[in-house]
């Protein structure tokens, strides 16, 4: 059996390597002290177009302060997508706070605006909306959705590095956007987050929380408000100077491989890839994604291990957060799966029968795009046959 070969990841060269260099040689390995984790600061913060960004130890910490800092606080409610990798809900459960899942459209796999405005109460305090691999949510809509509410928008932007919505960076879209560095990220330093705000007095309160409640000029421990040790180290942010100069070229690559790829996805019977809603100028494709419609999820398992068997990086589609026991063991008010199954039709769907491939696959060439297709086709034709 032919194994396929694809880029490697993470990517790495001599722009890390001068880096990590750089943050050992200046004799401060903390932020406080060092400079690596500002530098990074400010060069994430202009690339997507936002006032400030802070750097955090993971995107889950990054959730969890971003809420904080927009008031969400015990017994408040977060609407989620139902279609989410688990953090989304349980960032929220951590606080104390009720997530809400709702329902996710079937094209892009981003929450449905519908859905939200249905589920919001005189409890939702925020509206989480997760650019699911690259492919933004329906900022108009939920805009509107959030403002008729009284609501915040807290985008979950953990996929979505370098993503741009009606020619708009993330940055630019008037609400407070988290990301997440972690290894599979479309930018990585294995671990790592970042929350991005339009707010100097926002910010400021932020750095606060994320430094055990000290300004940046405290030298008293005179610790002005509650919070934790979220606080980046400078070998992960020299490390992701490097990974976001890259990042430009990278996107440029995926973008241009997609459609390819879509194209022979979409060819092959019984395969549906993810839209991309038309809005979106820039999608950075965090994971290629595609369903077996019709197929159960023993079957699209089954599909998973044999594309792993033969060197494709494929995985099965996120779990439904409500079909998780994490789910469960924290904050909700949901009343059982089968009535959150019921509500979520698309997301129980895309949790049975979708499978994503790691975006190194578009970091590749047309060769390699059309030998996954082939595979997949071949693999399908097997299972269908046995």
């Amino acid at each position: 059996m032919t194994t396929l070969e694809f880029p490697e990841w993470p990517q790495f060269g001599v722009e890390e390597r001068t880096g990590l260099l750089r943050a050992l040689e200046q004799g401060q390995w903390w932020r406080v002290g060092g400079s690596e984790v500002s530098s990074f600061e400010r060069e994430f913060a202009d690339y997507h177009g936002a006032a400030h960004a802070l750097a955090v130890t993971n995107g889950t910490h990054a959730l969890e302060l971003a809420a904080e800092l927009l008031g969400v606080r015990p017994g408040d409610e977060v609407i989620v997508p139902a279609f989410t990798f688990i953090s989304s809900a349980m960032a929220m459960q951590r606080l104390g706070v009720v997530p809400v899942p709702v329902d996710v459209l079937p094209d892009t796999y981003c929450v449905d605006p519908a859905a939200v405005a249905a589920a919001v109460t005189d409890r939702t305090r925020a509206i989480m909306p997760v650019h699911m691999a690259g492919v933004v949510a329906d900022m108009d809509a939920l805009d509107k959705v959030a403002a008729d509410a009284g609501a915040a928008i807290l985008q979950d932007a953990a996929h979505a590095q370098g993503a741009r919505w009606r020619g708009q960076r993330v940055g630019e879209l008037g609400s407070v956007a988290a990301f997440s560095f972690q290894n599979g990220k479309l930018m990585t330093a294995g671990e790592g987050g970042a929350v991005l705000f339009s707010d100097q007095e926002m910010y400021d309160e932020a750095f606060m929380r994320h430094s055990c409640g000290r300004p940046p000029t405290d030298r008293r421990y005179l610790h002005q408000t509650m919070g934790s040790n979220y606080r980046m180290n400078e070998f992960s942010g020299a490390v992701l100077r490097a990974q976001l100069a890259r990042l430009p070229e990278q996107i440029a690559h995926r973008e241009r491989n997609w459609p390819i790829l879509s194209d022979l996805l979409a060819a092959i019977p019984g395969v549906e890839p993810q839209g991309r809603d038309e809005r979106c100028d820039v999608v950075p494709h965090y994971m290629a994604m595609f369903r077996l419609p019709g197929w159960r999820e023993e079957q699209r398992n089954a599909v998973v291990d044999m594309l792993t068997e033969r060197g494709i990086p494929a995985c099965v589609a996120f779990r439904p957060v409500y079909r998780t026991d994490a789910f469960w063991a924290g904050p909700t008010e949901a009343t059982s799966v089968a009535d959150l199954a019921r509500r979520c039709p698309v997301t129980e769907a895309i949790g049975r029968d979708g499978i994503w491939l790691h975006h190194r696959v578009l970091l590749g060439d047309e060769t390699g795009l059309i030998a996954i297709a082939a595979t997949l086709a071949s693999v399908l034709y097997e299972l269908r046959r046995s």
